[in-house]
């Protein structure tokens, strides 16, 4: 019998980029295709998204790509990945619906294969059986996998969370997570976003509580921003709003859009009454209408952002209204966010969010729902996924903990294999994996080491020596000039940059004749010496670029 070799190509070690290989036989699967929000260090890049090419070099053994919700850190990278590989995408019916908005965005329509899926309705990917387990999570729709290999049962939990009375009566099946566990467990992948909390995640009810009693005491308009996703909080938000007696008015384009799909597909049931930003509310008395607003994540473009900044065409804040940010602050968003609180409060608002008010509730299981998952299911082997390094440290000191036998944890980052069969499990070695930079309409074009001139320049400026010479008799035609960006102020600095153009004309001094007709030389040369000068007078490092003129 050969064995199954499971290959994560992200999201371990880091939250996005949820990507994973499972391989038999010559065939693979691949669950999750999702992207990552770069953080405050990679300036200017709009999107991270997995690296694939370990996959592009296999990609004819590629059945199918299997979605286990539609989260961006689970779905986003698909339109991007989609164009280098051909083969059939698997979701639940919200996740494809909600995917076909992103598919339609990058012109896929026509040649993306979107299959649908449903819990308990197995189904066969050549080598691999399939079953989605239905979970309960921050969104409807969510799936948990078992994949039946030759060499035993993989489970993967996708994000989930325990909800005893979870939004829209979709609730965790224990039955068949139990079935699977005396069947036999070969492998447990589970999330491990929560690991670090005690006790239970609380159930999405808590916080249509939390929010009611809000609304009951605010006299203003009240905005609620949350992830355009987050369907069973919309519902509390529009359920809340009509008892209220206020009119729900959704602001933002991935707002709209969500709603309506939802809303078609039977996952949200809004007021008939509901508007949106570009339809007449105007005459809205304040205390009579809600926003449901994205931007959550100080998102620069988002909807709230351009509420905050008085910048939207239409919908203004007032002194006396409520602003809920009814979402968690997402690693690397506290300072944006934090901006966009702060304008709030400029603008006279009364501004809730987790910090202050216990307006959201996450989607990820904590140490009891996760301990709980590991008693139904009773995996052979166990291995921590989603989540940083340390979360991954501390999910395998739980497995342990309620009796998976320590040799048989094991943790995986980005591109290690683990290799399996009934009776052994074992590392090898590691594949090539990293990350793809998305910058405008460029994917991959952007690497390191522009994001590391990217960093220099915010940090120390850049410096830009001019001058024109003459190409047969290498002598100074014009210049040199010194020109600064980001390094200090030309009214401030006369005597530094004078400096530096005294070093130039020194160095072209210094250079042969025969040298300063190669302007390539004559640039290094004059770079290398500005770089030492403005060390030596400021300690500074500056960007030098050193442009010849041959005339």
């Amino acid at each position: 019998m050969q064995p199954v070799k499971v290959i994560p190509l992200g999201g371990l070690g880091e939250f996005g980029l949820n990507m994973l290989l499972l391989e038999y036989g010559g065939e693979s699967i691949a669950i999750d295709c999702g992207l990552m929000f770069p953080g405050a260090d990679l300036f200017g890049i709009d999107l991270v998204i997995p690296d694939i090419g370990y996959l592009l070099e296999r990609k004819s053994t590629l059945r199918g790509i299997v979605l286990t919700h539609a989260h961006e850190d689970h779905i986003g990278a698909l339109p991007y990945i989609l164009k280098q590989i051909d083969a059939p995408v698997f979701g639940s019916r919200l996740t494809l619906a909600l995917l076909k908005n992103k598919i339609k965005e990058h012109g896929l329509e026509a040649s993306a294969d979107l299959r649908e899926i449903a819990a308990n309705q197995p189904w066969q990917l050549g080598a691999f059986k399939l079953e989605g387990i239905r979970v309960t999570h921050s969104l409807m729709d969510c799936l948990a996998l078992a994949v039946e290999t030759p060499a035993g049962v993989v489970i993967h939990t996708g994000d989930f969370k325990i909800d005893q009375t979870p939004m829209g009566g979709e609730y965790f099946d224990f039955q068949k997570f139990a079935a699977y566990g005396e069947k036999g467990v070969l492998l447990l992948l589970s999330d491990s976003t929560n690991v670090e909390r005690e006790g239970y995640t609380p159930s999405e009810r808590e916080v249509g509580r939390n929010l009611e009693a809000i609304f009951k005491r605010s006299h203003g308009k009240i905005f609620v921003s949350t992830f355009s996703s987050n369907i069973p909080r919309i519902q509390q938000v529009a359920d809340i709003s009509k008892r209220a007696g206020r009119r729900l008015v959704l602001s933002g384009r991935s707002m709209i859009n969500n709603a309506e799909v939802s809303s078609e597909l039977g996952y949200l049931d809004l007021p008939p009454d509901t508007l949106n930003e570009n339809e007449p509310w105007q005459h809205l008395p304040p205390d009579q209408v809600t926003f449901l607003t994205t931007g959550s994540q100080g998102e620069p473009l988002s909807a709230l952002h351009r509420i905050a900044l008085d910048d939207h065409k239409s919908i203004k804040i007032r002194p006396g209204d409520a602003v809920l940010l009814s979402s968690k602050f997402i690693p690397g968003n506290e300072r944006a966010i934090t901006n966009v609180i702060n304008h709030l409060y400029r603008r006279g608002a009364e501004v809730h969010y987790e910090s202050v008010s216990e307006i959201h509730v996450s989607g990820h299981a904590a140490q009891e729902e996760l301990k709980a998952m590991l008693h139904l299911t009773r995996p052979k082997y166990f291995v921590p996924v989603h989540g940083e390094y340390r979360h991954l440290v501390r999910h395998i000191q739980l497995a342990e903990a309620v009796g998976v036998a320590k040799e048989n944890c094991f943790l995986l980052e980005d591109g290690q294999v683990l290799e399996l069969t009934a009776e052994s499990a074992r590392k090898l070695d590691p594949i090539g994996v990293g990350r793809v930079f998305v910058d405008g309409k460029g994917v991959g074009d952007v690497e390191e080491v522009v994001i590391r001139d990217r960093k220099h320049l915010s940090g120390d400026g850049m410096v830009l020596a001019i001058m024109a010479i003459h190409q047969q008799t290498g002598e100074i035609v014009a210049g040199p000039d010194i020109v600064t960006r980001g390094f200090m102020r030309a009214d401030g600095g006369e005597e530094i940059l004078e400096g530096g153009r005294r070093v130039v004309l020194q160095t072209l001094k210094e250079i042969n004749r025969e040298t300063l007709t190669d302007p390539g030389e004559v640039q290094e040369e004059v770079r290398k010496a500005l770089r030492r000068y403005f060390f030596k007078a400021v300690e500074r490092r500056p960007v030098v670029l050193a442009l010849i003129m041959e005339t």
